[in-house]
This record gives structure tokens, C-alpha cells and sequence, in this order.
């Protein structure tokens, strides 16, 4: 019969400590750099000329379309391959994407414009008509109303979105168990492996991620309260 041995996980906590933090450090960065890229496409795809609005469009469906895996796969194992051996090409992908870390964190950030163009685009459309026409009462060109109406209006808007986004890149770091990151997902595959005590070590690693992101939420709902926006 299976006997359950604890000791195994708190002999081995700072593996799951580690994990959570890089998985927490990965998800923070991928959705800073998903934002931007996110709301660049999205006042493209909304303002900019139609060739540039096929291009977002072209690649936020492809994106949305395909496995996180199949990014992260293709970033680590493909494209060093795609120049030849120690040559400029090759020497350059891997300053740009040194490790498994930074891999995922840029293919999660690929991964997290997509979505984020469409909802950072669904704010934009969003925005009250009264506020656009307020804006060019003042003389403000196309660019400063973007800027200074357009876009604080529409962050309030899709917060609640946002957040969720988050919550989800933090649990898409398990995906990163495939190139060897140390997350938390890699952290309880070594124990199991290691010592055979699979339900304790996959068991402690729900646990956190169950903890983790509705600690996420509680703290996301509470900065929601606090940003009262209404758009008309």
C-alpha cells in the first residue's frame, strides 16, 4: 500500500519556492512585454493603414490558433537550428535567447500579445464617442488622443480582463517544464522522478497554483474596487 511521506516535500521546499518565484518572475514579464506589444497592435490594427491592419490581424490569429508549446518548442529547439553552425545568425539568436528562462519569457510574451490585441482592441472600440469628440474640441491630433484619452480610459476598461490574463500566463508556466526551466511544474516532476513520491509532489504543486492564483485574483478584484470607471 502507498504511504504518504511529507517529509520528502518540506526536505525539498526550496525547489518549490524556487519554481513559484521563476514561474511568478516569468508570468510578470511576459505580461509587461505582451502589454506592450499588445497595445501597439491593437491602435495598429484600430488606426493604422489597411495593409498594416491585415499584418495584426494575420498574426493575432495565428498566434491565438497554436499550443504555447509549439512556440516555446520552435524559439529553443528550432530556430538556433535555422542558421548554420557558430555562425553570425546562430551566435546572435543565442545572445538574444541565451536560456530556457528567457525563451519562455519571450514566447510566453509572443503568446500574450495576441490575446491581449483583441482585448486591448475591444477597449479601444469601447471608449465613449463624447470623449473622442472632447479630445479634438481641444485641437488634440489623432496621436495625442490616442495617448491622452483613448488609452487611460480603455486600461481602466479592460483591467478585469487583464488580470485574468495574468492568472493564466502564471499557470502557461508549466508549459515550461518542456525545455527544462526550474518552475514549479519542474520542481515536482524531480521529486516525483527522483524519489517516486508522485501524489505528494504533484498534490503540494495544485496546492500552490490553486493558492497562488486565487491569492492573485483576491489582490487583482481589490485594485478593481479601487479604480471606479464608468465609460459612457
Amino acid at each position: 500500500m502507498y504511504k504518504l511521506r511529507w517529509e520528502y516535500i518540506t526536505n525539498n521546499k526550496e525547489l518549490f519556492i524556487d519554481g513559484l518565484l521563476l514561474g511568478l518572475k516569468m508570468a510578470i514579464l511576459g505580461l509587461i512585454i505582451g502589454t506592450v506589444l499588445g497595445l501597439l497592435l491593437a491602435f495598429a490594427r484600430q488606426y493604422g493603414p489597411r495593409p498594416l491592419r491585415w499584418v495584426v490581424t494575420a498574426y493575432v490569429e495565428l498566434i491565438r490558433n497554436i499550443p504555447l508549446l509549439l512556440i516555446v518548442s520552435l524559439l529553443y529547439f528550432g530556430l538556433p537550428q535555422v542558421f548554420p553552425r557558430r555562425s553570425t545568425g546562430q551566435e546572435w539568436v543565442l545572445k538574444i535567447l541565451p536560456d530556457a528562462e528567457t525563451t519562455f519569457i519571450v514566447a510566453l510574451a509572443i503568446y500574450a500579445a495576441a490575446y491581449l490585441a483583441e482585448i486591448f482592441s475591444a477597449g479601444i472600440v469601447s471608449v465613449g464617442k463624447r470623449y473622442l469628440e472632447a479630445g479634438r474640441s481641444l485641437g488634440l491630433s489623432r496621436t495625442q488622443t490616442a495617448v491622452s484619452i483613448t488609452l487611460p480610459i480603455m486600461l481602466r476598461t479592460v483591467l478585469p480582463s487583464l488580470g485574468n490574463t495574468f492568472i493564466g500566463l502564471f499557470k502557461d508556466t508549466s508549459i515550461a517544464v518542456a525545455i527544462a526551466a526550474p518552475e514549479l511544474t519542474w520542481a515536482a516532476r524531480k521529486i516525483s522522478t527522483d524519489y517516486f513520491r508522485y501524489i505528494e509532489a504533484w498534490a503540494t504543486a495544485g496546492v500552490i497554483y490553486l493558492l497562488t492564483c486565487y491569492a492573485i485574483a483576491i489582490g487583482l478584484r481589490l485594485i478593481e474596487r479601487r479604480i471606479k470607471w464608468t465609460v459612457a
